[in-house]
């Protein structure tokens, strides 16, 4: 019987919801989009998953990378692949030349057919750029004929910059990693990466802190309303139902509206999944299809956020007594009580505390104490908001007309101004305690690359046989390089490679001012040869530094064969001391000016130009790579940096940043819909007002400390927990406690941004309802 009236209260509620006239439904809609809004970033939360698995399943089907020293023998169904990877204006562009060596060779994902030598099959996002004004200096590095588009089957995004061309003559230049011949595309060898401890911490607190705003504002949302709603109740009592059935109409009312909130949710998430494929953040891009919730994760939030919205609302009337002439709450509320808002930090504190040294060299995170314990500290924000927020406004004293009317608005209901505030409150919270997560561990993730970036930022590998003098005379003429640097580069044993010499040194050629780079030479004029001392790791450089002997230079031929050049030792040899050179390291073996070379040696190796690029110069870097690529298709220079990090870092980093977004953009959304749920509830009293003569500019400076008070507050308490959460996240890293100023201050700014923007946007529904006519009443 108890269920039966429980239903009956409910759907009565619900009923209430949508057949009590404009005012009911206007509550119901606010409310619905309220939650829709949370509901959509569920859901978009719950895909992810399954979108990055996609993306990761894409990436590997197409792998075309061998992993082996050995070269397979060419077939029928055969491939030769060559990775032309490029860069433009910072936008990574996937291409390969592809030669099929017989009928049976793979086809890559996404096409049809391969393309002949000089045509190219792109993807969308690569054609609409090409196609653009901003795409020319790329279109005269890519000049093949388009003759066709990927496939979604071959892109791991919709934004993604991807190529395929026709190849010729790439088996003679085979060396298995740029390219190689398969006979199949995907991993030949899945590697399993070792799981990390602490990137398994950042992956957990990333999803709590993304997805605690949303709760919060879900819950929020289910209270729009709150003192019409109050009154109606008050004429229910007064036909005779009790107070239990009065609290479970209202829940119903919530439960409609959330109800109503799931449906506009999915709509929302449906339209922006179809507008997601045209968006890229930090270079991450989707397809539509890849966006499918996981069907237990869906049910999980179908069922939750109903659950949720009638125990949000009871729990939000267990204080109010509702009699027949009226809502006890409209009179001075009772203070806030603070011991116990304090529990749920302290129930934090204690469940990350036992983690304190943990995922390092001391073993795994406990996940579902790292969870919890998260989850309480920021909780815990929302309890002691409203608390502080009561706290400081009671104590808050006169001043202008504006002031006095905000602090009495503020005084009457602080409850409803810290809700409003408490999701944004949590999102920088969580925000603060990541990015000084972030800071703290950023170093155990980071390596130094040795590049000296003050003498050269790019380096351009110039492939065998091609001589240099004139690859480095094309770039010094390159619009943004001032200095070349063009250094080949090989090594010599003491017998043929083929029998795998015991002791072999490097052989560094250049002009004299290139070696100086290199090395301290004594003296230097074009033809002389140099033995080096000091070099790293170098140890066989005296032993074979007689005049005289015969040594041994390694050849690769294009199907992995040795060749064998032999290079007598010159009489004079002089000697020389290793310096670092722009790699970062000091060189040994021998130096060998340009006029001392022989010319089989000449055709035999390699080399590398060290280039200067004047950064003033715009699309320098640009200009460079089209410069390498009329050299070689297959050279993309490389851009030299102090720093590389670990790219699994830097990969849940990018989706901290993307998700950060989403939720910002929720925040803001739905701020702006608590912002006109509250004047709407007010129109009559601004109405009042402007009729008594009121000026509007009071009334919006007082709409506006009304909204800045409360997020001042917010955003005081929301340093102080996440600066507190960050410290004991770091701790349970072992890492040093440092508090991360400019991130505070950055997110904290953020936050305020945000707050500010919804209130310049709200000001346009202000000024409409600050007219006389809405005292009219039917």
């Amino acid at each position: 019987m108890r269920a039966v009236q429980w239903a009956r209260d409910l759907a009565m509620g619900a009923r209430f919801a949508f057949a009590g006239g404009r005012e009911g439904w206007v509550r119901a809609l606010l409310t619905a989009v309220g939650v829709g809004l949370g509901v959509a970033l569920l859901l978009l939360t719950t895909a992810l998953p399954g979108a990055l698995a996609e993306r990761s399943r894409r990436e590997e089907a197409r792998l075309d990378y061998t992993y082996s020293r050995e070269v397979m023998p060419k077939a029928d169904d055969t491939l030769v692949v060559a990775d032309t990877d490029t860069e433009f204006d910072g936008q990574g562009v996937r291409g390969r030349f592809l030669e099929p060596e017989g009928d049976g060779a793979p086809l890559p994902p996404g096409l049809r057919e391969f393309p002949a030598p000089g045509d190219m099959v792109v993807s969308p996002a690569l054609r609409e750029l090409l196609d653009s004004d901003g795409g020319g200096l790329l279109r005269e590095r890519l000049p093949y004929d388009i003759v066709g588009t990927i496939g979604e089957q071959g892109l791991i995004g919709s934004q993604e910059l991807a190529y395929y061309t026709g190849g010729k003559g790439l088996a003679e230049r085979i060396n298995n990693s740029t390219v190689a011949r398969i006979d199949a595309f995907g991993s030949p060898q899945p590697s399993e990466q070792e799981t990390d401890p602490v990137l398994v911490l950042l992956v957990l607190v990333v999803f709590v802190v993304l997805l605690m705003p949303v709760a919060v504002f879900i819950a929020a949302a289910v209270r729009f309303g709150g003192e019409r709603r109050d009154r109606r109740l008050a004429a229910l009592r007064l036909v005779g139902s009790d107070g239990g059935m009065t609290r479970r109409i209202a829940a119903g009312e919530a439960l409609a509206g959330a109800l109503l909130g799931l449906v506009f949710g999915t709509g929302f998430f449906l339209a922006g999944r179809e507008v997601a494929a045209s968006f890229e953040v930090f270079q991450v891009s989707v397809f539509p299809s890849y966006l499918n919730p996981s069907p237990l994760l869906a049910l999980l939030v179908a069922v939750a956020v109903p659950a949720a919205a009638v125990l949000v609302t009871l729990f939000a009337l267990r204080g109010v007594v509702i009699e027949p002439l009226g809502v006890v709450r409209t009179a001075r509320p009772s203070r806030r009580r603070l011991w116990w808002r304090l529990l749920l930090p302290l129930a934090g504190v204690g469940m990350l505390v036992p983690m304190i040294g943990q995922g390092r060299d001391g073993g795994a995170f406990n996940q579902y104490l790292v969870v919890g314990g998260v989850m309480c500290l920021l909780v815990g924000i929302t309890a002691l908001l409203p608390w502080i927020v009561e706290t400081v406004v009671a104590r808050l004293g006169s001043g202008s007309v504006s002031w006095q009317l905000a602090v009495r608005r503020l005084q009457l209901s602080s409850g409803a101004a810290a809700r409003m505030v408490n999701g944004i409150a949590v999102a920088v919270a969580g925000a603060i305690a990541l990015q000084m997560l972030f800071a703290g561990i950023e170093s155990d993730y980071t390596k130094n690359t040795g590049y000296d970036v003050s003498r050269a930022q790019m380096q351009v590998q110039v492939p065998k046989g091609t001589d240099l003098a004139p690859a480095a005379a094309k770039f010094e003429k390159t619009k943004g390089v001032r200095e070349v640097y063009a250094l080949s580069e090989g090594y010599v044993g003491d017998r043929p490679w083929r029998q795998q010499p015991e002791r072999a040194v490097q052989l560094t050629i250049g002009d004299c001012a290139t070696l100086r780079e290199v090395a301290k030479l004594p003296s230097c004029e074009d033809g002389d040869v140099f033995s080096v001392r000091g070099g790293a790791y170098d140890t066989d450089t005296p032993s074979l530094s007689e005049p005289g002997r015969k040594l041994y230079l390694e050849t690769t031929g294009g199907e992995g064969s040795r060749e064998d050049v032999v290079w007598t030792l010159p009489e004079g040899l002089k000697r020389a001391d290793s310096v670092e050179d722009p790699t970062g390291t000091k060189r040994g073996g021998f130096l060998m000016t340009s006029g001392a070379v022989p010319a089989d040696i000449g055709k035999a190796i390699s080399g590398d130009l060290y280039l200067a690029v004047d950064d003033s110069v715009p699309y320098a870097h640009e200009y460079i790579r089209n410069a390498a690529a009329v050299i070689d298709p297959m050279t993309e220079p490389m851009v030299w940096y102090a720093t590389e990090r670990s790219e699994r870092y830097d990969s849940i980093r990018t989706g901290l940043s993307v998700g950060a977004t989403a939720v910002l953009a929720l925040i803001g959304a739905s701020l702006l819909v608590s912002q006109l749920e509250q004047l709407r509830e007010r129109r009559k009293l601004l109405s009042a007002l402007v009729a008594f003569g009121t000026r509007r500019r009071t009334l919006s400076l007082s709409v506006l400390w009304q909204t800045a008070i409360p997020i001042g507050l917010g955003l005081l308490l929301a340093s102080a927990v996440g600066m507190a959460l960050g410290a004991v996240l770091l701790r349970m890293t072992s890492t040093s406690v440092d508090v991360h100023w400019t991130s505070v201050f950055r997110m904290t700014g953020a936050g305020a941004a945000v707050v500010l923007l919804v209130t310049l946007l709200s000001l346009p529904p202000l000024l409409r309802m600050m007219r006389p006519d809405g005292l009219r009443t039917e």
